[in-house]
């Protein structure tokens, strides 16, 4: 892998996360908006919003770049738009990360021939 593409993971990784956590933010603003006079709408909807377009601009990055598979591309999409699923994107990417710096390493060494 090469620098460029683990600089794109990365990105993407690092986006998922607060992400996630601005999609359940926005949920409970939701909630509390129609519960109580409480109306942060507004201000966590732009958050979010601003995460979520980050978000896809490093998932088409990402996509490009690590030329991951329709089925891959399409999960990480997915798991954008589902209220937790930044958590589970941050999670794989970290480890697909782990791996290929691991795959890197054994190529480095002459263990692998990849």
């Amino acid at each position: 892998m090469d620098l460029k593409t683990a600089a794109a993971l990365r990105r993407l990784r690092l986006v998922s996360a607060p992400e996630a956590i601005s999609f359940l933010l926005l949920l409970v603003c939701s909630v509390l908006k129609r519960t109580t006079d409480f109306n942060a709408v507004p201000v966590m909807g732009m958050v979010h919003g601003v995460l979520f377009v980050l978000y896809v601009i490093f998932w088409a990055d990402a996509w490009n770049r690590a030329k991951w598979s329709l089925g891959t591309g399409a999960l990480y999409f997915v798991l954008s738009v589902l209220p937790t699923g930044g958590f589970f994107a941050e999670r794989r990417l970290k480890r697909e990360a782990e791996d290929a710096v691991i795959a890197s390493r054994a190529r480095q060494e002459g263990v692998v021939n990849a």
